[in-house]
């Protein structure tokens, strides 16, 4: 008889739902919301809904198979791991431990996720991923101004004035939130959408600005210009509790609002309504992860945080610069889980440059890349130069659930379960404050085992056994080690399902800042000229590169797409996925373009074919293609994108993207 069970969404997602879970005959059958969870009150998304999919796909890896003459052979759990662990043995001898590269990303955001990095460190320290192809830029600017990346708590919203979401269509990736939304709404908030493309959220606004891409922080510093000329910013803050502003004024002085509006692309009226919006207090800013993918990214989210900061909206209910909340995972004993003492070495690729890293890595060369909780053929940038390098090594090691397009250059895959499968905690450190509790529900189908078994295996196999003779009871006891003393084990969390983290629920209340000033800082103190302010501009861009920007007329976004997360389920959908490449209206009419006409998408770094779908209200000469799709359907869309470091060093710039298009026969080559 079918049991329905409460569980967790293991997804790397905004808002992190409970589950209830229908299981028959050992199978889950149904994945469905959870109306007692108290954020997401049993409403939850497609790709949600998909985890039943992907767990009962007939195209599921059910045994692990070993590349032989350029053909997946399956082979038993005992050979697999026997030859992975000869081959680490082997390089360590010969090469040292940094010729092993472990890629890894955040397809999963089970805690026990992070065990991979125990197993490495345990193994004597590899080479591991700096920075983020996701958010990297902004919790990098937020530290500089704020000394740390935290938002308001999601009711705080109902504080709100005034509501401004600035590059972030919270209806497509923050479901909860849009609801919250639409409630304040009602309460009599206003609502204004700041982003190049007119999306689901904007149709919720009270009003629409549309702004060239890449273009946010010289908005920002135009609306603080016009701030100044008014006498609306926050003298009090400004003087009592942060450092800079004189460098701050200084930049804004040396440029005119007309050169701001020429650049941004947005009128000079819509810049002084801002900033008297921005002073009818309180005023909250949600930043979407879209802005900071530039060139200037970092320096985009700072200028951004700077006009919140003089408008007096730090440190009251109802205002703040939301973008993350990184004090839900801090929350957690990391170190004790993933032992980062016990490497003895350790080198750093950029996670944006790791292509070209591994080709030009000498002393030593790589040897080995283990790939988990990652597609980075299709995910990262400039998808020739990563399957180039990943295609170069001796051994690349994929663990998954599917042959995805980085798992079909392996040489071994190991299968791995689903969340439903294997027992975890899940968070989410860029909404809510809420820890979830998902059991295993089910067994894996065929061979497929959990990470933390095969970091086990291999451990044992390499001589450090010991440091994962743990049950996976006493590694998530481990973790919520901080949180006992406040009542949350994980006995309450197996009992309550879901338990409210101790965070602070209004950042930055005391102006009490964790920079090195103490204050909030225009400029980074510590950053020396780095640390300045400045109007920069993508670096794909006619400001930047005006001969580029004349071969390359058109700016590429790759959104994250509404039916998968990331990578994940486009093999799985019902009908085939086609690569869509929306437009704005005046490419359309520029180039005699029509909905279903079929074109290439090209720059110097390579192109992507698709069909035409015209965008109502899209910022002039935008484009957007989903990001994620595989490369059977017609992807990846990074094989245009660059892998380009933002500003400071820790974010990707994969929407600082110039191409051209042109309509095409479908049965070119």
């Amino acid at each position: 008889m079918p049991q329905i069970q409460k569980a967790a969404c293991p997804l790397n997602c905004w808002d992190s739902c409970g589950f209830n879970v229908t299981i028959d005959q050992d199978r889950v059958v149904k994945v469905e919301g959870d109306p007692e969870h108290p954020i997401t009150q049993g409403k939850i998304c497609g790709r949600g809904r998909m985890l039943e999919t992907r767990a009962n796909s007939s195209q599921r890896l059910l045994h692990p198979l070993k590349k032989v003459n350029g053909i997946f052979e399956k082979v038993s759990w005992e050979q697999a791991l026997d030859e992975i662990a000869a081959k680490l043995v082997s390089i360590k001898e010969n090469y040292g431990t940094t010729a092993v590269l472990h890629s890894h990303d955040y397809a999963n955001n089970g805690i026990l996720k992070n065990l991979d990095q125990r197993f490495f460190n345990c193994f004597g320290g590899v080479t591991e991923l700096y920075g983020s192809l996701c958010w990297g830029s902004g919790i990098e600017a937020q530290k500089w101004d704020f000394g740390n990346a935290w938002s308001h708590e999601p009711n705080d919203i109902f504080n709100s004035k005034n509501i401004i979401i600035w590059g972030r269509n919270v209806a497509r990736t923050n479901m909860h939130f849009y609801e919250k939304l639409l409630e304040a709404k009602k309460l009599g908030a206003r609502i204004i959408v700041i982003d190049p493309l007119f999306n689901a959220t904007a149709k919720i606004a009270d009003e629409y600005i549309t702004i060239k891409p890449g273009m946010d922080g010289v908005l920002a510093a135009g609306i603080i210009k016009e701030m100044l000329r008014l006498g609306l910013e926050d003298r009090h803050f400004i003087e009592k509790s942060t450092h800079g502003f004189a460098d701050l004024v200084k930049l804004i002085d040396g440029v005119s609002l007309e050169k701001v509006s020429e650049m941004t692309e947005v009128p000079c009226e819509a810049m002084t309504t801002l900033a008297q919006v921005y002073a009818d207090k309180p005023t909250a800013t949600f930043m979407g992860l879209g802005m900071q993918r530039y060139q200037n990214g970092g320096n985009t989210i700072r200028l951004i945080d700077a006009l919140v900061a003089v408008s007096g909206n730090i440190g009251i209910a109802g205002g703040g610069a939301n973008y993350a909340n990184l004090q839900v995972g801090q929350s957690f004993a990391f170190d004790e889980l993933t032992l980062t003492q016990r490497r003895k070495h350790h080198r750093q690729f950029s996670i944006m440059k790791q292509a070209e890293e591994v080709l030009k890595a000498t002393d030593p060369e790589i040897k080995m890349i283990i790939v988990t909780c990652g597609n980075p053929l299709t995910q990262v940038p400039d998808t020739n130069t990563v399957e180039q390098a990943f295609s170069s090594i001796p051994t690349l090691v994929v663990i998954d659930q599917y042959l995805t397009d980085t798992a079909m250059l392996a040489d071994y895959v190991l299968p791995t379960t689903t969340a439903f499968e294997e027992e975890d905690l899940y968070y989410s450190s860029m909404y809510h404050h809420y820890v979830n509790y998902g059991p295993k529900l089910v067994t894996a189908p065929g061979e497929a085992r959990p990470d933390l078994w095969i970091w086990t295996q291999l451990a044992r196999r390499l001589g450090f056994g010991e440091d994962f003779a743990f049950t996976r009871e006493e590694f998530l006891e481990m973790t919520l080690k901080p949180l006992k003393e406040k009542g949350i084990t994980l006995e309450k969390l197996k009992s309550d399902h879901t338990l409210e983290l101790p965070v602070g629920k209004l950042p930055w209340h005391d102006h009490k800042f964790q920079t090195p000033s103490g204050k909030f800082e225009f400029t980074a103190q510590q950053k020396g000229q780095h640390g300045l302010l400045t109007l920069a501009v993508p670096g794909e861009s006619k400001w930047k590169s005006p001969e580029l920007a004349k071969k390359y007329p058109y700016h590429l976004l790759t959104i994250h797409p509404m039916r998968s997360n990331h990578s994940q389920n486009y093999h799985v959908w019902s009908s085939r996925p086609k690569v869509k490449v929306e437009i704005a209206p005046n490419i359309a009419e520029s180039l005699r373009l029509a909905n279903g006409d079929f074109v290439k998408v090209w720059n110097d770094r390579g192109e992507v074919k698709g069909f035409i779908s015209i965008l109502a209200k899209a910022h002039p000469d935008t484009i957007n293609i989903d990001e994620g799709i595989w490369q059977e359907f017609g992807g990846s869309v990074n094989q245009l994108t660059s892998s380009r470091e933002s500003d400071n060093g820790l974010g990707s710039t994969l929407y600082d993207c110039l191409v051209t298009l042109e309509k095409i026969n479908q049965q070119e080559p």
